[in-house]
């Protein structure tokens, strides 16, 4: 089925509230569901729900697995823990008594504690034991990534185009590295990432930077993308995608810029390769998956930045981030399917409806020790397993 698709660019709302405009309605046509001979169908375990999810909002809220438990979470402000095997409510905690919480990012799970943000600037602590609050923090500016825990900080990247870190026991603020926003940049921010006592992360001006988690003090900057063009538009240089840190390298891409392997020490690109994409990267060690603003799958070697496949029967389907389940690369998309993706070829393995037709997957699947777990935008919560020798 084709369907007109209201755009802004690269698949997300930009800040100035531009929804698309009549041209990209005219021409932007997403691709129609590919014919999939499935190998195999995963089986439900259970199913559960959450409010009434992130409806049709701009809204990264991934569930997370930790402590045995399934975190999950509702735009409006509803937080759950789930049974992994059961899929039985094990607390709840409502943070939209008063007004809508407006949740943003996903769920970190780290020192007996969840922290979750929002797009009012406030951040949350919860007990992961019985979803208690810990404590509440408020700050300057929109949370629309995930928060990072390391360190004994909990470190939030905000619209505002500060890294800031609390006191993971407190929530106290403990420092605040600033950087200038552009007038355009993309609804969205890259969730920090960290090793070894530094945390990376993208900024809405193009570039990848680095900083001691302890000191809050900036190591260095690395260019993703140039600014290019007449218009504002034209010159978005967003790095939105989290770092993804392999060994000695972190690898990362930005719209309007490039895939980029650097060294994580000095911030010296190893490799650079022309993709424009605002979501995370994935791997399974030897490749990276690409997912670009077009919505084309890409298969890219790790050593060399050399692409490997390119699948493009899904274009502007607004796919989710992709992720690595079992032997396959998984993508979800705006209908509520799950594409199932050979790694070595690009090839579709497999391909399956989650919910109601148009009811979409906004988030990648998350992995469990016996299946994966996937919530689509209306809040429905599924737990399924592949079948044994698929």
């Amino acid at each position: 089925m084709k369907k007109l698709l209201k755009r802004g660019l690269a698949l997300t709302f930009i800040t100035l509230g531009l929804l698309g405009c009549s041209s990209e309605e005219d021409t932007i046509v997403m691709s129609p569901l590919p014919v999939v001979k499935s190998q195999f169908t995963p089986k439900t375990i259970w199913t559960a729900s959450i409010d009434d999810g992130v409806g049709h909002y701009f809204s990264k809220l991934a569930p997370t697995y930790a402590y045995d438990k399934v975190f999950v979470a509702s735009r409006d402000g509803d937080v759950k823990a789930l049974d992994p095997k059961t899929g039985k409510t094990l607390w709840e905690k409502d943070l939209g008594k008063d007004e809508p919480a407006r949740l943003s990012g996903g769920v970190t799970a780290l020192y007996d504690k969840i922290f979750i943000g929002s797009e009012n600037g406030q951040v949350y602590a919860l007990s992961v034991d019985d979803g208690s609050l810990v404590w509440q923090k408020d700050i300057e500016g929109e949370v629309l990534a995930k928060p990072l825990a390391d360190q004994n900080f909990v470190m939030l990247n905000t619209a505002k185009g500060s890294l800031i870190a609390l006191d993971q026991d407190t929530g106290e603020q403990e420092w605040d590295i600033s950087n200038e926003v552009p007038n355009l940049t993309l609804r969205g921010d890259s969730s920090p990432a960290s090793v070894s006592g530094g945390v990376f992360w993208g900024m809405s001006n193009g570039r990848l930077a680095a900083a001691l988690i302890q000191k809050g003090q900036l190591l260095w900057q690395q260019p993703i993308g140039t600014p290019k063009g007449s218009t504002e538009i034209d010159r978005l240089v967003d790095v939105d995608a989290s770092p993804l840190i392999i060994g000695a390298n972190l690898y990362t891409v930005g719209i309007n810029g490039q895939l980029v392997a650097v060294d994580l020490r000095s911030g010296t690109p190893m490799w650079k390769r022309t993709y424009s994409s605002a979501t995370d990267l994935a791997t399974d060690g030897s490749k990276l998956f690409v997912v670009t603003d077009k919505d084309h799958l890409i298969g890219v070697d790790v050593r060399s930045g050399t692409k490997l496949w390119e699948n493009n029967d899904l274009q502007y389907r607004q796919l989710s981030d992709p992720t690595v389940i079992g032997d396959y690369l998984v993508v979800g998309d705006n209908e509520g399917y799950l594409h199932w993706i050979d790694r070595d070829t690009g090839a579709f393995v497999a391909q399956q409806l989650i919910g109601d037709d148009d009811d979409g997957i906004a988030v990648a699947p998350i992995a469990l020790d016996d299946g994966f777990v996937v919530i689509t935008r209306e809040g429905e919560i599924k737990k399924m397993q592949i079948p044994d020798g698929s």
